[in-house]
């Protein structure tokens, strides 16, 4: 049995939760896994801290919460200090280099993979993708969930009329992913 968890985290704003539905949804409803997801946010709309917990595996999951991440998404420096202690060792962190510079606090064999998502982001049109350019930075990097199962998921997850868009924000992701993972 193959069981991922995941932490994604950053501010409220950011699309956090969104990202860590989409990845949900592509393993339940499109990849063939079972998946839970808990999300935590703070009172304010915008700009406080906000996470999700992503469980995907092989079986069905008996506890939903994320103990120690095999994977971090991280969108806020605050977000990497208050996570990066609890990466299992030898994990993988997927960070938004323009927004934050992995802590000394990594346990021992951890990799990080930074992407510019938020210039990638800006250069289709609208910064309000960036998480879904972090998401296919996920897919690429991990290797996890088929591009398809992540592309369908997009699809039922973004606003009509910005489906072209988003699509372009996860191919760009991806592909950043797959160069760094290869």
């Amino acid at each position: 049995m193959t069981t991922t968890e995941i932490r994604v985290g950053g501010l409220g704003g950011q699309g956090i939760i969104l990202c860590g539905s989409i990845i949900g949804k592509a393993a339940a409803l499109y990849a063939g896994k079972h998946a839970a997801m808990i999300q935590a946010f703070g009172p304010e709309a915008r700009g406080s801290a906000c996470s999700a917990q992503i469980i995907v595996s092989d079986a069905a999951i008996g506890y939903p919460y994320v103990r120690r991440p095999d994977v971090l998404v991280l969108l806020s420096q605050d977000a990497c200090v208050q996570f990066a202690a609890q990466l299992k060792p030898g994990g993988l962190v997927l960070y938004e280099e323009e927004l934050v510079q992995p802590t000394g606090k990594l346990p021992a064999g951890a990799r990080a993979l930074g992407i510019p998502a938020t210039r990638f982001a800006e250069e289709l049109g609208r910064r309000l993708v960036l998480n879904i350019v972090m998401v296919g930075f996920f897919a690429g990097a991990t290797g996890l969930l088929p591009h398809d199962a992540v592309e369908k998921a997009v699809l039922d997850s973004v606003p009509k009329g910005t489906e072209d868009l988003n699509l372009r924000a996860l191919g760009k992701g991806y592909d950043f992913g797959r160069a760094l993972a290869s």
